[in-house]
């Protein structure tokens, strides 16, 4: 394994404790500044949104330059944005660290995909994302008992220290170890204006559609397992953070296994995970009482929620023909996803539905995704196939 990919990886890691461990930490940070929970509550909601607006805008604006040299700026200001936070004298400078955090997060991500692509053989690339993004996975599954460990041994600002040490680790490793070729603008990189003519193409917009749908229906699930858990399921809120841990663990596994099913037939591995998504979200509506099928059902959310990431990323950039631009909006459709689901989620459990609803609710998104995502791998079979005909006649 190549060292850069582990660099970009660690990279992942520290980008994902800061999303994560804030919320393990909010109960200490509120009383730090002397702010409602709704007020700490905004540096999740704050931070969800500058990755949206971050992963467009950094990575447009950047897109003529070496993409090694993005993803070191990139790394600075995520780590400038972690040490505003440990520093931080007030409520408004700790939202705008986290701000400033975030918005190298979809870039980093986008940009990264395809620095990991570049060092790896063609048939290698979806596992290449794969490895970049098991430090994002890892996160997950440590970022919340991380940030609740270390805060309650030294306080909430030795999280966001350790979190800026990770990031000058993660900062080293880039630089020394991601080779220039890997991260060099190709010479047909286009411009701003340019970049969005990428989106001319329908596979492009399919694919960003069926990500939105396949993180919306999980993570709409997701929001609420807590509560379903408990009040459905019978467990302790204490066992929680242990089975969200289980939950991370199936995130872990799925993103390396759908990374290497996609390099050997990609459109088949993505339908394939996101109708196992569908059926184990069903699955767990109906067996949510069941405190032996929650865990295993919570184990295999994660591993098919996350075994489409890799392919879907390296899908939509091959169809941009490497525009960095979708490679951010692939992200920022994952973070609008996770939005709308979240806001279906609720209006089912306002409705009265209960604590099972999200879990219906996701399963039909995601099977909406599993149509669009069909659709698409009709049509690129039959772009294809004209494409070879084409080529017997000449």
């Amino acid at each position: 394994m190549p060292s850069g990919l582990v660099a970009l990886a660690v990279g992942g890691f520290g980008i994902g404790l800061t999303e994560f461990l804030i919320a393990g930490l909010l109960p200490q940070v509120a009383a730090s500044f002397a702010v409602s929970e709704a007020a700490a509550g905004r540096l999740i909601s704050g931070y969800a949104l500058s990755v949206a607006v971050g992963a467009i805008a950094l990575t447009a604006a950047t897109a003529r330059l070496p993409r090694k040299h993005v993803l070191v700026g990139l790394v600075v200001l995520f780590v400038l944005g972690n040490l505003l936070s440990a520093i931080a004298p007030s409520y408004p400078v700790m939202l705008l660290g986290r701000i400033v955090a975030a918005l190298c997060h979809g870039s980093f991500f986008g940009i990264g995909s395809l620095v990991a692509r570049g060092m790896v053989a063609p048939e290698r690339a979806s596992r290449a994302v794969a490895v970049m993004f098991a430090g994002l996975t890892v996160a997950n599954v440590l970022g919340v008992p991380f940030g609740a460990l270390v805060g309650e041994r030294w306080g909430w600002r030795a999280a966001f220290w350790a979190v800026t040490v990770i990031g000058l680790l993660a900062l080293t490793g880039i630089v020394a170890f991601v080779p220039s070729r890997a991260g060099r603008t190709p010479p047909t990189a286009l411009g701003v204006r340019a970049q969005f003519g990428a989106f001319r193409s329908g596979q492009v917009w399919l694919t960003l559609v069926a990500t939105a749908l396949g993180y919306g229906g999980m993570f709409g699930a997701f929001s609420y397992i807590a509560y379903t858990f408990t009040e459905v399921g019978g467990f302790s809120s204490a066992a929680v953070p242990w089975l969200l841990m289980v939950y991370g663990v199936g995130l872990v596994v799925g993103n390396l296994i759908g990374g290497r099913a996609a390099d050997h037939d990609r459109d088949r591995a993505l339908i394939l995970a996101l109708a196992g998504l569908t059926v184990t979200l069903a699955a767990f509506g109906l067996l949510a009482s069941s405190a032996t099928a929650s865990v295993v059902l919570a184990f295999l959310m994660g591993a098919f929620g996350f075994a489409g990431v890799p392919g879907l990323i390296t899908r939509v950039t091959d169809y941009a023909h490497g525009a960095a631009l979708a490679a951010g909006a692939n992200v920022s459709a994952s973070n609008l996803g996770n939005a709308l689901g979240a806001w279906a989620g609720g209006l089912a459990i306002t409705a009265g539905l209960g604590y099972t609803a999200p879990l219906y609710v996701g399963a039909g998104i995601v099977l909406i995704s599993v149509l669009v995502m069909t659709v698409a791998a009709h049509r690129a079979n039959s772009a294809g196939r004209r494409a070879r005909e084409s080529a017997v006649r000449r």
